[in-house]
């Protein structure tokens, strides 16, 4: 009888130092904390870089390909500017023309005149302005100035998405490591809890059904150990990818402050959005530049007046050619019929403004859902630190009871498994719902054009 209570205390010391070392993955006296930061954690190799978040995002912007590429077309449409400003700028082109030809040569076929072809050497100088096209090329400036700048906000969109991308990966990746804690906590719970029951077993206190449950709570416990180490490297590989390196990297990363308390309601944060969201204003400007070219489409039917002059030196010519050459005039051109070239134009202009306005509206429509399910996300996320804490509390307590009654011969095997599996959810629920609150608060901050 009295080995007999000697393997019972025995077994009871050794249950609830087990359940203090799976309790030891959160403190419920403490919300609302990471298990990151109160289990033992994955063992983190040397000379491992460091890396916070703010490291992460500059990283992401030097490398990322999306912002590269973004960038280049913006440049791209600052050049079109150039482009189209030109017009208003003299054109000026130097000539050097060498002739052989027969005596008296006439060109007689494919013209309708028979201009004369003299033997010359000569070089000269040809100088065209356009005077005015009455507002077209004005038109075509704007329009393509507010492009380059609708581009512009297209860097930030894209800087945004990045951004976002980084943040959700890092706080994935810390997501991740936390389970990972839980899941080693619970092995080394589970283990011990085998160990203990098997030798019960051995001496005829426990029977060996009692030891199936508890090696099958153990592979259990196993099989959630190996996914979690599965769900690290791929979190690393998701962050890898958002700092725009080609290759799986693993760092040793910071833990971020918790972010500050939602406001009340996302009415402010719908008109922010509709103020600042960057793919808004780079749809606003689109919209602006179809306007303009539109007009000046239409400008197409109004008059073009420049004006040309030419100069230069005949050194070799024939008798009957000058030894220098000067001509200056004008050119009006009126436009009276193309097959309604220009009508087709201007309508097509038109309504192509008419669909990038369309286009605003559906996307500001869509900018106000997002920030109103981001918002309601974020909130739900918030609400889940202190409901997580709770139930992780009241699941541990839970399972030193059952182990208690276990050992105690109240209860069965099944009584403390289920325990043990309702705790390691609450664990890992606890250890998860902080930095899905991060990740859901850089969904809002990027929803409502805060992240840039």
């Amino acid at each position: 009888m009295k080995a007999y209570l000697r393997l019972v205390t025995v077994a009871l010391g050794a249950a609830l130092s087990a359940a203090s070392v799976l309790a030891q993955t959160q403190n419920p006296q403490n919300p609302p904390q990471s298990a990151s930061q109160n289990a033992p954690g994955p063992a983190i190799p040397p000379n491992l870089q460091k890396l916070t978040l703010q490291q992460a995002e500059q990283i992401s912007i030097q490398n990322h390909p999306q912002i590269q590429a973004a960038m280049n077309l913006a440049q791209a449409a600052k050049a079109q500017v150039t482009q189209t400003r030109s017009a208003y700028y003299p054109t000026i082109y130097g000539s050097f023309t060498g002739v052989d030809a027969e005596s008296n040569s006439r060109i007689a076929a494919g013209l309708l005149n028979n201009p004369s072809v003299f033997e010359r050497y000569a070089n000269g100088l040809t100088v065209s302005q356009l005077l005015t096209d009455f507002g077209r090329t004005h038109n075509l400036v704007k329009s393509s100035d507010f492009r380059a700048q609708a581009q512009d906000a297209n860097v930030v969109s894209s800087r945004a998405d990045v951004l976002l991308q980084v943040n959700q990966a890092y706080f994935g990746a810390l997501k991740a490591q936390a389970v990972l804690s839980v899941a080693e906590a619970t092995v080394k719970a589970r283990q011990l809890a085998s160990d203990q029951v098997t030798e019960l077993a051995k001496n005829k206190i426990k029977s060996d059904l009692d030891v199936s449950f508890a090696n099958v709570n153990l592979a259990q416990a196993q099989l959630l150990l190996i996914q979690a180490q599965n769900n690290v490297q791929a979190s690393f590989a998701r962050l890898s990818a958002a700092l725009g390196y080609s290759d799986l990297r693993t760092f040793q990363l910071a833990e971020e402050p918790m972010p500050p308390p939602l406001p009340p309601d996302g009415a402010g944060l719908v008109q922010q959005a509709l103020r600042d969201r960057p793919e808004l204003i780079s749809e606003r400007l689109a919209v602006s530049s179809a306007r303009s070219y539109a007009t000046a489409e239409r400008d197409l039917k109004l008059p073009t007046l420049s004006a040309l002059g030419v100069a230069g030196l005949v050194p070799y010519n024939a008798p009957q050619v000058a030894p220098r050459y000067a001509a200056a005039g004008f050119n009006l051109n009126l436009p009276i019929f193309n097959g309604h070239l220009y009508s087709a134009l201007e309508t097509e202009a038109q309504q192509r403004a008419q669909a990038e306005t369309q286009n605003l509206r559906e996307l500001q429509d869509q900018v106000v859902r997002d920030v109103q399910t981001a918002f309601l996300d974020a909130q739900s996320a918030y609400q889940r630190l202190d409901v997580t804490q709770r139930l992780l509390s009241e699941a541990s307590l839970a399972l030193d009871l059952a182990q208690s009654r276990y050992k105690l011969g109240l209860s069965s095997i099944v009584e403390l498994t289920q325990a043990q599996l309702n705790q390691t959810e609450a664990s890992i629920e606890q250890a998860s719902a902080r930095y899905d609150y991060e990740a859901q608060t850089a969904i809002l901050n990027f929803q409502v054009g805060a992240l840039h």
